[in-house]
């Protein structure tokens, strides 16, 4: 089933929805806090912190999985140590696009949609992984956007609002967003977006996805075009 409205702009979240790096952002995340002396599971983290800016994240899983009394002062310390150890397994680590990516992309700007990359990353680490896939700028995605572009994290719409005026777009109804995680989909209502769109390969389950109610919530990102041509 197609929708009526075109879509002129994609927005799309990277780890768990293009980019296939084994979740080892978030068991990172949770290494740096239970070295912080807490034990908090993987799929907390996956449940408190998908799809938020690293820090925000940390703090996030701790108010809601454990007894600490000053999650900021924590997480400050854990955040302290996330980066040099993601920045060394990034180095090590063989990082690969899920399978449809690269052909959805091409579709999608042969048929004039903008393809936009947003993450809560920062930036020296989402172009690592770019570098890594060898995606270029202008040929196989048109933008990318992260963390330090700007001052409201996910869900926040700043990065959408920014991926817009960078391509004169106004109209929020023509923009698509897709993630792995619940905050992907708040990111996108709390734009505005015509079309919010869950996807299966990361992070969150489709309950916990679809606490957002998400237009679509599909098992990969295959179909996508369907939904949009």
């Amino acid at each position: 089933m197609s929708i009526n409205k075109k879509i002129e702009l994609a927005v799309f979240d990277m780890a768990g929805t293009t980019v296939n790096e084994n979740n080892v952002v978030y068991k990172t995340v949770q290494r740096v806090i239970n070295d912080e002396g807490y034990d908090v599971t993987l799929d907390q983290v996956l449940e408190y912190g998908a799809g938020k800016e690293k820090y925000q994240a940390i703090i996030d899983i701790l108010k809601n999985v454990t007894p600490c009394e000053n999650p900021e002062e924590i997480a400050k310390s854990a955040f302290v140590n996330f980066k040099p150890i993601l920045e060394k397994l990034y180095t090590e680590l063989h990082v690969t696009s899920f399978d449809p990516v690269e052909a959805l992309f091409k579709e999608l700007k042969e048929n004039g949609v903008r393809v936009v990359l947003n993450t809560g990353y920062d930036s020296k680490i989402a172009n690592q992984l770019i570098a890594k896939l060898g995606w270029k700028k202008g040929i196989d995605y048109d933008a990318l956007l992260t963390a330090d572009d700007v001052t409201q994290g996910r869900p926040h719409k700043e990065m959408i609002c920014k991926a817009m005026e960078m391509f004169e777009i106004i109209d929020s109804t023509k923009v698509m967003k897709v993630g792995d995680s619940a905050i992907d989909i708040e990111e996108g209502k709390n734009a505005n977006c015509g079309l919010t769109v869950g996807v299966l390969t990361g992070a969150q389950t489709r309950e916990q996805i679809n606490e957002q109610q998400p237009d679509y919530i599909l098992d990969d990102l295959s179909t996508l075009t369907h939904i949009i041509f």
